[in-house]
């Protein structure tokens, strides 16, 4: 698949969620069409499918539902764009090449979307055959957006709630200073947040209920806010990439590098291959001190200082860092 891997999902993640009806159930989908690929997400709310096709799967499967077809996928894949892409957005695909549509749900659990077709005057037959979608891709696609959609609204609310008792104290100061309403049904009560939120919940929440088909539909409204967020999280995830890419390279030039035959770390192994004798015995330089007269041990504490540095007495005796 062309634009594969994380391109493709960024892309797909862009795509906002659409309602729509397909052999009377109520969906909301997202798609992606490349030049010889596509993505499809479809969910009625209960599950999430999904089908990834790349040129070579769309060929195999283009030959088997239309045994007289013989050309190559760029040959018929822009016409299989045209006449899915309408189905998938709820555009009700009333233009000339028009297919006719039908959604079967298999007793595994997946669905199938069959499209028919006309091309070069001759049927053309396709099938979507979806399978559930895992669900860090449900997460990713859907609840994730949802949640921060969420958030948002959320946050909205409570800074509109905020307006609105300004407006009643800046109301209350025009009160109080002789200031009158030519028109009495434009008056309103004091806005009280709680008593709002359970006046609302109370209207609005059986209405719900009663609208469960239109629940889970994106307006126009919701389709944007969803796309805002999406675009936002992408180009914080790239901002935060070119600040690692920048960090890496500056790490790696401040390190100090340590020098392979510096410090007496690095030489321990060759020392100790230099003490090993011959038969497998180790000399260590206590025993070779050991060996060394009492005179010669007591003789750098009877000399003077300045002449015991310049002579280096136990270079001359020991003998191990050579």
């Amino acid at each position: 698949m062309e634009a594969g891997g994380a391109p493709a999902e960024d892309v797909l993640l862009q795509c906002p969620w659409l309602p729509v009806s397909i052999s009377g159930c109520q969906l909301l989908a997202k798609s992606w069409f490349g030049e010889t690929a596509y993505r499809v997400l479809l969910t009625d709310m209960h599950c999430v499918w999904e089908e990834r096709m790349d040129a070579a799967a769309i060929h195999s499967r283009a030959q088997e539902l239309n045994r007289r077809l013989r050309a190559p996928v760029k040959a018929f894949f822009s016409h299989l764009r045209e006449v899915a892409q309408p189905c998938l957005s709820g555009c009700g695909g009333r233009a000339h090449n028009e297919a006719q549509t039908s959604l079967t749900r298999q007793d595994d659990g997946n669905i199938s979307m069959r499209l028919k077709s006309e091309l070069a005057g001759l049927p053309f037959y396709w099938e979507f055959h979806c399978t559930p979608a895992p669900v860090a891709l449900v997460c990713v696609q859907l609840v994730r957006p949802l949640l921060a959609m969420s958030r948002l609204l959320q946050r909205q609310v409570e800074e509109l709630g905020g307006l609105l008792v300004r407006k009643d104290a800046e109301i209350q100061d025009y009160r109080e200073n002789g200031a009158t309403l030519s028109r009495e049904r434009l008056q309103t009560d004091a806005f009280e947040e709680q008593t709002y939120s359970e006046d609302f919940m109370t209207k609005v929440l059986p209405l719900l209920r009663s609208e469960q088909q239109d629940a889970s539909g994106f307006d126009a409204d919701l389709q944007q806010l969803y796309a805002a967020i999406v675009a936002h999280g992408n180009a914080r995830k790239r901002k935060l990439s070119v600040e690692r890419s920048v960090e890496e390279p500056a790490a790696t030039e401040g390190a100090v590098p340590s020098s392979p035959g510096g410090g007496s770390i690095s030489s321990e192994p060759a020392d100790k291959d230099r003490n090993q004798s011959h038969d497998g015995q180790v000399d260590t330089p206590g025993a070779e001190m050991a060996d060394t007269p009492t005179v010669q041990q007591s003789l750098p504490v009877r000399s003077d200082p300045s002449k015991q540095r310049s002579s280096k007495p136990k270079k001359k005796k020991v003998g191990l860092f050579r």
